[in-house]
């Protein structure tokens, strides 16, 4: 019985050094977390360059490769408006495009500006990959998962409600969502306050 009571305290010292050493690493992770966002998302930007697109008929000539601009007007003000930034991976030009009322079927991939993958059905691009080939790999495979999206939804980010309603059905986009159009200064879950997101998303259907 000593024995025991001898290993509690040293079992308890183990485990609290663990913990505080994964509190260290968390901490070295986001250290300066909101610059960080804040500058990569301007570097996006500096690669988007002025392209911005507002019309059916702009986003359809939007060719693989080229960064464009969506103007999240869901978020923005007269002296603040806000922007999300995407690149498409597959074009569909006679796609069906998706209204404020439907809803959509999508394969997604999440990450945070460091690669780290959040959540998403399938393993695609992330927000450290460049010089995707085209035609993109990564593609979902029969074990991967999909997921039905209401545009109108209430928990649905605002960056989401607005690139939807612009992807054409069969396209593949990556999208960079910064911080205002995502989950702003709170976070939710593991992703930490401040952070912007890049999504790979498949737009797989409109639903009725």
């Amino acid at each position: 019985m000593r024995k025991r009571f001898l290993f509690l305290p040293f079992l308890l010292l183990l485990v609290s050094g663990l913990v505080s050493c994964e509190e260290v690493e968390d901490e070295g992770k986001y250290y300066d977390w909101q610059a960080r966002n804040e500058a990569y998302i301007d570097s996006i930007k500096n690669v988007a360059g002025d392209r911005y697109v507002a019309t059916e008929e702009g986003i359809r000539a939007v060719e693989v490769g080229e960064m464009f601009i969506l103007q999240d007007y869901l978020v923005s003000t007269d002296k603040h408006p806000r922007y999300i930034y995407c690149k498409k991976l597959v074009k569909n030009a006679e796609g069906e495009i998706p209204v404020w009322t439907e809803a959509v079927n999508a394969f997604y991939y999440g990450t945070l500006i460091t690669g780290e993958k959040f959540d998403g059905g399938f393993d695609g691009y992330g927000a450290l990959d460049q010089n995707i080939p085209n035609p993109p790999g990564r593609e979902p495979t029969p074990f991967s998962w999909s997921t039905d999206f209401l545009i109108t939804e209430s928990t649905l980010r605002t960056g989401w409600k607005i690139f939807l309603q612009y992807m054409a059905v069969g396209e593949r986009w990556l999208v960079y969502l910064p911080t205002d159009s995502a989950y702003g200064s709170e976070g939710s879950g593991t992703i930490p306050g401040y952070s912007a997101l890049v999504f790979d998303v498949v737009l797989n259907k409109v639903i009725e």
